[in-house]
């Protein structure tokens, strides 16, 4: 008698046991969300989008106030295609990433080169624009033309940007020692190569001209181009539903024309095939 209801009990107890780990998700699936982001996303209405704000043409604020540019007309027509409206956060760059991972937003667009270092913190979907890095110098300057000519001057670039992070580990160590000013924006840097604060920055041409133009700065492109930057939009990892989303919003979008007809509004040209 006394085995029987220790037998009774053991069983009880198994049967809450199994009960507690389903509830717990202790299936193969336990580890996955109850819903997936891109679900979370469509269900919203919304998908909310992290950008610089202050990069011309690729994302900055127009007269309105809104926030305009190559790379939100991108994220605006990926949400259209995904459903939803893009629902925009502007910040300095080098707090992009680190909000995107706090879940400020669902997603990063805003000129985020892809490369290793950040596919280990971060996912990417394809590339949508290649963009071609130069030197750039005040008109008067006569003195740098290469990388080679960097040492012992001092050097603008974006804190927290690929460039940034290309200058201190591939160009310094190459080059010889030279001094790096950051910049939270590429205006101040601008301003201050204008006025000879510093001797050169690095940029591609595309972000230069609208702020040229606007502010009449005397600065020019040197050499050939020092290296070229794929960038994609980012997103947090294991989102694989939403960035393989992306991937088929930004491909039909090159399919359709969408995307040619979004680059020459921005750059005045089609982009290279």
């Amino acid at each position: 008698m006394i085995k029987r209801k220790f037998a009774v009990v053991t069983l009880t107890a198994l049967a809450v046991f199994g009960l507690v780990l389903s509830a717990c998700g202790g299936n193969s699936d336990s580890g996955s969300k109850a819903t997936n982001e891109l679900e979370q996303i469509k269900a919203a209405g919304v998908i909310k989008v992290g950008t610089m704000g202050t990069y011309p043409p690729y994302t900055f604020l127009n007269e309105q106030k809104e926030v305009d540019g190559f790379d939100p007309d991108i994220a605006k027509e990926i949400a259209k295609r995904l459903g939803v409206k893009a629902e925009f956060t502007t910040q300095d760059f080098s707090g992009l990433i680190p909000s995107l991972q706090a879940k400020k937003f669902d997603i990063v667009i805003s000129q985020v080169t892809i490369t290793d270092e950040r596919k280990a913190q971060i996912d990417f979907t394809d590339s949508y624009i290649t963009n071609n890095v130069k030197i750039i110098v005040n008109t008067k300057n006569t003195d740098i033309t290469k990388l080679e000519d960097f040492k012992g001057k001092t050097i603008g670039v974006g804190l927290g940007t690929n460039d940034e992070t290309y200058l201190r580990t591939e160009v310094l160590p190459k080059v010889g020692n030279f001094e790096i000013k950051t910049y939270d924006d590429v205006i101040t840097s601008l301003k201050d190569l204008d006025a000879g604060r510093i001797d050169a920055t690095i940029n591609n041409l595309y972000a230069l001209k609208p702020i040229v133009d606007e502010n009449g700065f005397q600065i020019k492109a040197v050499g050939e181009a020092i290296k070229s930057d794929m960038a994609g939009v980012a997103l947090r990892k294991d989102n694989v539903e939403l960035r393989d989303a992306m991937n088929k919003a930004l491909a039909d979008m090159k399919a359709d024309g969408t995307y040619d007809t979004l680059f020459q509004k921005w750059f005045d040209e089609t982009p290279a095939k």
